[in-house]
C-alpha cells in the first residue's frame, strides 16, 4: 500500500509541477496572458505541497526520486499537450530515470 501511495503522489506532483510550468510557458512564451501564468503559479505551489505528503520523511530522497518521474512525465506531457514525438533515446532515458526512482525509493534498506 505504501508503494501505491507513493507512486500516486509522485504522479500527482508531476501533474501539478509539469502542468504548472506548462501554463507559465503558455502564458509567457505563447502570449496567453496573466491568467495562464497565475494558474501555473498556483499549480506549482500545489506541487510543493503534494511532495510533502510522501510516506518517506527524507527530503533529499523524495526529491531525487521525483526527478525520474519528472523526466518521464515531461516527455509524456509533451506528447499529449504539444504533439512531441520522443525518440527511442528519449524513451530509453526516461525508463532509466524511472528505474533510478524505483531504486531510490523502494530498494531494501539496511538502515
Amino acid at each position: 500500500m505504501v508503494v501505491a501511495r507513493s507512486v500516486f503522489l509522485f504522479a500527482l506532483a508531476a501533474l501539478f509541477e509539469i502542468g504548472g510550468a506548462w501554463l507559465v510557458w503558455q502564458g509567457v512564451r505563447e502570449g496567453r496572458g496573466w491568467a495562464w501564468i497565475g494558474g501555473g503559479v498556483i499549480a506549482l505551489g500545489l506541487y510543493g505541497f503534494v511532495a510533502t505528503l510522501q510516506p518517506d520523511a527524507e527530503f533529499g530522497r523524495i526529491l531525487a526520486a521525483y526527478g525520474g518521474v519528472f523526466v518521464a512525465g515531461s516527455l509524456a506531457w509533451g506528447v499529449v499537450a504539444d504533439g512531441y514525438r520522443p525518440t527511442r533515446w528519449d524513451v530509453v532515458g526516461a525508463l532509466v530515470c524511472l528505474a533510478g526512482m524505483c531504486l531510490i525509493m523502494f530498494a531494501p534498506r539496511g538502515d
